[in-house]
């Protein structure tokens, strides 16, 4: 059955103006976002390797700390004096 209520051509060509547009600005939009989870990604990243780090510097402080008792524990019951 033919629609008989006729449209007006500036509304068909104002709806299909903004059709064209959303979809040409569709892959600009995606890229944004790709670019936008990409530098997200690598600012946790960074994010975890300074945690590591830190982590390891507290690790490495405490075993430094238990070498240095060992090696003073060395001088026997001398009381921490040399021989």
């Amino acid at each position: 059955m033919a629609d008989t209520t006729p449209v007006n051509s500036q509304i068909t060509d104002a709806v299909t103006q903004t059709n064209v547009k959303v979809v040409a600005e569709a892959p600009a939009q995606a890229i944004a976002s790709l670019y936008q989870l990409a530098s997200h990604s690598a600012g946790l990243s960074l994010q975890n390797a300074v945690h590591s780090q830190q982590a390891l510097n507290q690790i490495s402080n405490a075993v430094v700390a238990k070498a240095v008792a060992m090696i003073l524990e060395v001088g026997g019951g001398s009381g921490g004096k040399p021989a």
